[in-house]
């Protein structure tokens, strides 16, 4: 009996033995796949046989293949294995080796590659642990073109970065011939007051030119490039080429024939960082491209930059060259804008490097003829300027020229007067020719106070053409919160502004509301919390020309022109008081200047106080928003900064100047 239920122990033994599932090789195929498609190419090598490890090392092997599918900026990397039969299962153990086909698919930098390939597996069986599988690796894995030897070349074509160009078709941001100077070692030689004089020229230090020269890449005859500086720097190109070992040659680079007048709208280039690569595109940027700034150049950078073009090639060992792919480059587009530069230039001027901004419209259109922000700064010298400390000296002028004002906004001050105006008349709280009783120069409830009295009631018109204060911030008071945020809302003033130009929007107050009537009160007169962009003020006054409509304004010559932004703010008839209003105050009020103008101009001054602590008053900036009263083709809205403490024109000041020189 005890010899019959040993033969059934053996048996089931046995039987248990040849139902346990054999260890399938494609199991080590998938570790290899995973592994290559995560990027993780240092643990690969465990995966590879003997066989292998005696021919290739880790770096010509793994890592090797880590470096070129880097190199070619491969991603989205697939890797397909053909799944085995059980029964082929049985026969690679039969033999002690699987042959699996894969597929392999990638993007790269020159577009997609896939290919087809076969891996070789072979058992390795123990005795105490589970039989594997190990990968007989080969250059085929990479590329099959490189099973039998050959290298990878990369060649990259750049595109042509699109031009920025005027209403015109004057250019603003072009590609055109730069100098770029170096020397050649063996010519150069050691000449210390050569290096000291190179450095002078080109606004460099000895070190950092020593630095270039001795670069593990040089050699005694090649040269070696040192800075990029514009043709038209004569003096500096004379002298340079004077120094023995100095040599320059032609290259292409952005240049911007505008200067400092479009400086902060148009931006310029700078060199990628390392912080960038992180978030770029890498088929797209290295570490030796440019990339937009600020400005239009950053704003548009997609559309300008274009496509790299790219080839991917094996070089077989006998010189024949086997493409794997291949793109062409694509020239990036060219922007259009709306505006004009002899206005630019007419607005920029104007300016005279005081500090403010303006923009002008065409407040029948929509279309921004400028966009000035002053004073500036030259992006020709950021990219080829030969001055030292160019950079820092701009940083730290206290007029901030870095600073691009034109996208920001400030307190209006008194030109925010006809929109509160326009406010009142559609909600009823105010009638044109009604006046109201006001006594003295100050309105102790608010602490509001008026520059001057009038001989009886005041109304719309009188408040608007002596700029009185005290009016306004009585009718808003009138009104309540509610109804005049709600006005200010119907002028865009707290939404966003729709403009394809980062503008900053304009904003009520910091909490959008206005709830407590003390801030009501100087809000009314563009005082207390709420800030404006010139732009949208120029906007806003559009409405006057539009029977009650605003412009909705726009940049690009693409755009939709004629559009309005917001209807119905006033009727036809409080639109024609307020024009009337507008022109009021250049022939009997606060903007008397614009009567040196040799044509009728119409417009609102205004003063904004620049507070600093609880009642006390500090300096103040100047504002004036107008437009020639017969052609209303222009809108100027312009603030000039600092004017109290400072010897500098008023708004209304520049801005008949500016309107002068564009209408000659």
């Amino acid at each position: 009996m005890w010899k019959k239920s040993l033969w059934m122990i053996l048996f089931i033994a046995l039987l248990a033995g040849c139902s346990e599932e054999q260890t399938d090789p494609t199991n080590t195929l998938n570790q290899y796949a995973e592994a290559v498609e995560e990027g993780d190419y240092e643990s690969l090598y465990h995966l590879f046989s003997q066989e292998t490890k005696d021919t290739y090392s880790e770096e010509e092997s793994a890592l090797r293949l880590g470096k070129l599918y880097d190199d070619i900026a491969a991603t989205d990397i697939e890797i397909n294995i053909q799944q085995l039969e059980e029964r082929e299962v049985a026969n690679a153990y039969d033999d002690g080796i699987a042959t699996i086909p894969f597929t392999v698919s990638m993007n790269t930098i020159a577009g997609e590659i896939s290919f087809d390939y076969q891996a070789e597996l072979t058992l390795i069986e123990k005795e105490d642990e589970e039989d594997s599988w190990l990968i007989n690796w080969d250059s085929g894995f990479i590329f099959p073109d490189l099973a039998d030897g050959g290298e990878i070349r990369i060649s990259t074509n750049e595109p042509e970065r699109g031009e920025i160009l005027d209403k015109n078709q004057m250019p603003l941001a072009i590609n055109d011939t730069v100098y770029e100077f170096g020397v050649i070692p063996s010519e150069l030689g050691e000449n210390e007051a050569k290096r000291e004089e190179i450095a002078r020229l080109l606004g460099m230090s000895v070190d950092s030119i020593n630095s270039s020269i001795e670069a593990e890449w040089v050699e005694d005859d090649l040269f070696v490039p040192l800075k990029t500086i514009l043709p038209d720097d004569s003096d500096t190109v004379q002298e340079l080429n004077a120094i023995d070992g100095v040599s320059y040659r032609e290259i292409n680079g952005r240049v911007y024939p505008e200067g400092e007048i479009t400086a902060h709208l148009v931006g310029y280039l700078r060199s990628v960082n390392a912080e960038d690569l992180e978030e770029l595109d890498p088929t797209e940027y290295t570490s030796s491209d440019r990339i937009g700034a600020r400005g239009l150049e950053s704003l548009f950078e997609e559309e300008l930059r274009g496509k790299k073009g790219a080839t991917i090639q094996v070089t077989k060992d006998d010189g024949e060259d086997v493409t794997l792919a291949e793109t062409e480059a694509v020239d990036g587009e060219n922007i259009t804008v709306t505006i004009d530069i002899n206005i630019q230039d007419d607005v920029f001027q104007g300016f005279d490097e005081e500090p403010g901004n303006a923009a002008v419209i065409d407040p029948k259109t929509g279309e921004t003829l400028a966009l000035v922000s002053s004073p500036s700064f030259d992006p020709n010298d950021i990219l080829y300027g030969t001055a030292p400390n160019y950079w820092a000296d701009m940083e730290e002028d206290e007029l901030q020229p870095m600073l691009n004002r034109s996208s920001s906004t400030f307190a209006p001050g008194s030109v925010i007067k006809p929109v509160t105006g326009a406010i009142g008349l559609k909600n009823g709280t105010i009638e044109y020719d009604e006046g109201i009783e006001i006594d003295g120069l100050q309105w102790e409830d608010y602490n509001v106070t008026r520059v001057s009295t009038s001989d009886g009631p005041v109304d719309l018109d009188d408040a608007l053409v002596r700029s009185d204060n005290i009016y306004f911030a009585m009718k808003a008071v009138e009104m309540g919160g509610d109804a005049f945020v709600k006005g200010l809302h119907e002028f865009g003033v707290g939404e966003e502004f729709p403009y394809t130009y980062p503008v900053s929007d304009s904003t009520i107050s910091n909490s959008g509301e206005l709830d407590d009537n003390y801030l009501l009160a100087h809000t009314s007169y563009g005082q207390g919390e709420i800030e404006m962009s010139a732009l949208h003020l120029a906007t806003t006054y559009s409405a006057f020309l539009n029977n009650g409509d605003m412009i909705q304004p726009t940049l690009l010559t693409d755009e939709e022109t004629g559009q309005f932004w917001k209807e119905g703010l006033v009727t036809e008839e409080q639109a024609n008081q307020i024009q009337e209003s507008l022109r009021n105050v250049v022939t009997e009020g606060t903007g008397k200047p614009a009567e040196e103008a040799d044509f009728p101009i119409s417009g609102k001054t205004g003063t904004a106080e620049l507070k600093l602590t609880g009642e006390d008053s500090g300096d103040e900036n100047s504002w004036f928003v107008g437009y020639p009263t017969d052609d209303q083709d222009l809108m100027i809205a312009i603030m000039v900064e600092g004017t109290k403490n400072n010897d500098r024109s008023s708004g209304v000041e520049k801005a008949t100047e500016i309107l002068m020189d564009i209408k000659e």
